[in-house]
């Protein structure tokens, strides 16, 4: 996620650094190449000109006290009106005073509408509300079908009514819902590929007759500047409260999550980061900007963990850990621990200054798939007692988990060479032990 974007600005910041002091002519260098990658970054013209201005306007006014050098001053300038730019503040979802709250779902078709619905959906019922989903796209072939697939795979249901127009079964679906409890209404209003005025009308009136109290735009964070005109298109027709961005795990440039807010004017609320329904995240301005500028994200991985965190499990892990228990039926606990946190690159990117590291590195994630067939190809003995796994146990283990034999025995040393390391935390000499550590993923230079 933005990583052209963090190596163009790295590469501009060179400039300034080793400075003495800041001055008009040696930063005027530096942010013409700032500007340059904005633009380069699908940015908007007049929202990466005012940038550079309003950052130029500060430096030039920035007495450096101390030890700060006048590098990580413009830093921490370029960093406050990042923050600034994509809206200070986490916004969250606004809810009526009495149920059921509305939230009415636009966008073009393809920007994961109806994926969003699912996840919002799930990160709603997650914290104890009752969701319904209301299928208003009945002109895309399967869309109503995807929203119930989505539902059923969370046990909610769906409001749908063949022979109607979206109108009225938004209409209906209002009265269903207070008839039935459910607080919270999720309208999937239909796409198309194009803006036209007949989908503009549209959803108008299922607005005007439902009263959301969220109108929220869906828009592929990697169309740029594109997603940015349509949002704005729509913020003229529906008075949007809202913004979510899709795909934000792809190779986006970073232009739509930086324009935006200041084009629109209406707050990023949600970020989609993957296909599964809990690869939602609300959107915190100051995260995104320390990535950009390679700072790293540990708020976001320390919640990250803390979801998968069982306090109770890891009370029984330390003991086993403090008396050398530590097995392959434990390791494999924690691999699909860490699995559900979600791509292991992007997880290493939260790291500050690992973008960079992991630059030219293929980090395969399918490589977890292997190690967990191979574990789960041993008996339960096997897995708690790794030394009884002599040459025939590892071929069958082999042949029963699709692999080789030299994987088979890549996966133990690597798993010896764990159990060394923990063996070593526990009496508190870890360096070289670290140093010489390889995690059994699917690392390749």
């Amino acid at each position: 996620m933005f990583e052209n974007l963090q190596s163009k600005l790295e590469f501009a910041l060179k400039k300034i650094r080793g400075q003495a002091k800041i001055s008009e002519e040696n930063i005027q260098e530096a942010l013409d190449e700032v500007r340059r990658a904005l633009l380069e970054a699908d940015v908007n013209f007049t929202v990466a000109k005012n940038f550079i201005d309003e950052v130029t306007q500060k430096a030039l006014g920035v007495e450096v006290k101390g030890n700060l050098q006048p590098g990580q001053v413009i830093i921490k300038l370029i960093y406050d009106e990042l923050v600034a730019l994509m809206g200070s503040n986490k916004s969250d979802l606004i809810f009526a005073h009495g149920a059921p709250t509305v939230v009415m779902v636009a966008g073009l078709q393809g920007s994961g509408k109806t994926t969003f619905c699912g996840k919002l959906a799930a990160n709603l019922k997650k914290k104890g509300k009752q969701p319904l989903l209301v299928a208003c796209d009945i002109y895309r072939p399967a869309a109503v079908a995807q929203l119930k697939m989505l539902a059923q795979s969370l046990n909610l249901p769906v409001f749908a009514a063949e022979g109607k127009n979206p109108v009225e079964i938004a209409t209906d679906a209002l009265i269903y819902a207070r008839k039935y409890a459910r607080d919270v209404i999720i309208i999937d209003t239909a796409g198309r590929l194009t803006i036209d005025e007949d989908l503009m009308q549209e959803v108008q009136n299922i607005r005007d007759q439902t009263k959301p109290n969220e109108v929220l735009f869906v828009c592929d964070a990697m169309t740029g500047q594109d997603a940015v005109n349509t949002a704005k298109a729509f913020h003229e027709r529906l008075n949007l409260t809202g913004v979510v961005l899709t795909k934000l795990d792809g190779d986006t440039r970073g232009g739509a999550a930086l324009s935006i807010r200041k084009v629109v004017g209406q707050p990023i609320k949600y970020v989609g980061i993957g296909e599964k329904l809990d690869a939602l995240e609300p959107f915190y301005p100051e995260r995104i900007a320390s990535r950009i500028l390679g700072m790293g994200d540990i708020v976001s991985l320390v919640e990250k963990v803390q979801s998968q965190f069982d306090e109770e499990e890891s009370a029984k892990l330390e003991a086993k850990l403090r008396k050398n228990e530590f097995n392959l039926q434990d390791f494999l606990d924690q691999l699909r621990m860490i699995k559900k946190m979600g791509s292991l690159r992007d997880l290493l990117g939260m790291l500050p200054g690992m973008d960079k590291a992991m630059k030219n590195v293929e980090v395969d994630d399918k490589a977890y798939g292997k190690v967990e067939a191979i574990i789960l190809s041993m008996t339960k003995h096997e897995r708690a007692n790794p030394k009884v796994l002599n040459g025939s146990r590892r071929r069958r283990i082999a042949l029963g988990s699709g692999t080789s034999v030299m994987e088979v025995n890549r996966l133990l040393k690597q798993f010896e060479d764990m159990q060394k390391m923990m063996k070593t935390l526990s009496k508190g000499n870890s360096s070289q032990q670290m140093r010489n550590f390889k995690m059994p993923t699917g690392f390749k230079r």
